[in-house]
């Protein structure tokens, strides 16, 4: 295997921490906290170096706050010299491991993302269906409680397997061990810090290549804790469900959400980001479509309008945009 061989002396500098900062401002100089560090930006940016340079870094505690997403969801932020660092370690060294990561990996990736996983997905059914001649059974699984079941040891031992530098081995420790689920300690990843987004994509690595090597899995796609698997054959998929299942529990240490996993014809309709995927069609979720109407009703702007019809025109949803435009002539 090929190692990230950079050196800590080379990923910690100025000019590094500068550009981080380029790259972390957009969208949020007009937020308080980013406006008082940019105050003296030079000053913080010189401290968090030096700091770092002498291995005295300590991460900060976060803020945690709630948010509907549409699920609640319970997120918490660092403070703005923590969040750079963060987009320093990102931007080094997320091109490395984007490259050890398979196609059919889809959740915060350079040029992957939600719509085309589930093109992927219409794509593996006409594959597997002999374009819609055959039943395609699909296998949909989604890992309980994610980011906070990740298992902090488990994953330093991942993170050793690829880096080379002990230093930056240091550093990383710090980020993963800076925060704990319900005080458990060793436990969890926050939402919200962009290091985690790669950290679990590196975790899910792991089952990634034991389905794609081990297993021999073809038709397999992945996007954050949702995966799904095809075939003809209904009794492989059983049994590649205990498969995954045990590798999960005994590499991982993580668990299937007992009423999240299921397995279903492509005809009867498969739920997967937000879309129900039918055999050569597919349509917005339920929930999601009440939430986007009820959205327009109460809020309707040009906006608003424009990206919810560039999330539309991902499916079969002429009705829908007609229901939407609707709206704005009862307003």
């Amino acid at each position: 295997m090929n190692k990230f061989i950079k050196k800590y002396k080379n990923v910690i500098t100025i000019p590094n921490i500068l550009l981080a900062w380029e790259e972390f401002l957009p969208g949020k100089r007009k937020r308080n906290d980013v406006a008082i560090f940019q105050s003296r930006l030079m000053d913080n940016v010189l401290s968090l170096y030096y700091d770092l340079k002498n291995k005295n870094y300590k991460h900060s505690e976060y803020q945690a706050f709630n948010i509907s997403d549409p699920k609640p969801r319970n997120i918490h932020k660092a403070i703005v010299r923590d969040r750079l660092l963060h987009h320093l370690l990102y931007r080094e060294i997320y091109p490395y491991f984007d490259k050890k990561f398979i196609y059919d990996s889809y959740s915060c990736r350079i040029n992957k993302g939600t719509h085309k996983a589930i093109y992927r997905l219409a794509d593996f059914s006409r594959q597997v269906s002999t374009n819609h001649t055959k039943t395609v059974w699909v296998l949909k699984c989604d890992i309980r409680r994610f980011f906070a079941s990740i298992n902090h040891g488990v994953l330093k031992n991942i993170l050793v397997k690829y880096i080379e530098d002990r230093d930056l081995l240091w550093l990383f420790n710090q980020v993963v061990d800076s925060f704990h689920t319900d005080n458990k300690v060793g436990t969890g990843l926050p939402l919200g810090n962009l290091t985690s987004q790669l950290l679990v994509n590196v975790y899910m690595n792991e089952l990634d290549q034991f389905v794609k090597r081990d297993l021999k899995v073809r038709y397999y796609i992945r996007y954050a804790d949702d995966f799904v698997f095809l075939s003809q054959d209904k009794n492989y998929l059983i049994n590649l469900q205990f498969s995954v299942c045990k590798f999960l529990k005994e590499k991982l240490k993580l668990f299937l959400h007992p009423n999240k996993v299921f397995l279903k014809t492509i005809a009867s309709g498969v739920d997967f980001l937000g879309w129900n995927q039918f055999v050569n069609y597919r349509v917005l979720r339920t929930i999601t479509k009440k939430r986007m109407l009820k959205r327009v009703q109460s809020h309707y702007q040009l906006e608003t309008i424009n990206s919810y019809f560039g999330l539309l025109k991902h499916g079969n949803t002429h009705k829908l945009k007609q229901e939407i435009i609707a709206k704005k002539l009862f307003l």
